[in-house]
């Protein structure tokens, strides 16, 4: 009885070692922008330039100033699931996608080339200030916490601020 205990012990521990390093990938955030990846490693998040961010190391951050550092590429922002204030102005992203985001309340990512932006998953959010980017448009109705609203300079043809908030629209 013994040694079926012992030998079912060491055949568990096996399988623990052998899925150990799967477990350690899913641990890891890709984030392919070196100029990002180096933004995180000078605010103390990360410490290798190497794609990757330790999840553990961004999932609690609320605020995250990254303006200014010649980013093109945000991937990897969806895992900052605690995300609630994000400054991303004066880069050169093309993209932004803020979809996992759900805590954000603030966002300032005004000052690239954006050409689309997709907050509908964004209920928190209360402050966008997007202008000098090239949208041409914008959909706001489904937040309805949103009371702070910059979008100047853009290439606006489309705005819908329907969101149950906003009088008389």
């Amino acid at each position: 009885n013994n040694y079926k205990l012992k030998k079912l012990t060491m055949k568990k521990l096996l399988l623990i070692l052998l899925c150990l390093p799967m477990i350690g990938l899913g641990q890891q955030t890709y984030v392919p922008d070196d100029n990002f990846e180096q933004a995180l490693i000078n605010l103390g998040y990360d410490n290798v330039l190497d794609d990757y961010v330790l999840m553990s190391s961004i999932d609690t951050v609320i605020s995250l100033l990254v303006f200014n550092q010649n980013i093109s590429d945000l991937t990897g922002i969806e895992d900052f699931v605690n995300l609630q204030l994000l400054r991303c102005s004066g880069n050169q992203l093309t993209n932004l996608d803020v979809s996992n985001n759900s805590l954000l309340s603030r966002l300032f990512c005004g000052g690239n080339q954006i050409t689309n932006l997709n907050l509908q998953n964004n209920l928190s959010l209360m402050i966008l200030r997007c202008g000098n980017n090239p949208l041409t448009s914008l959909d706001l109705s489904n937040n309805s916490l949103l009371i702070q609203l910059f979008c100047r300079n853009s290439l606006l043809t489309n705005l819908n601020i329907k969101n149950g908030n906003t009088m008389l629209l």
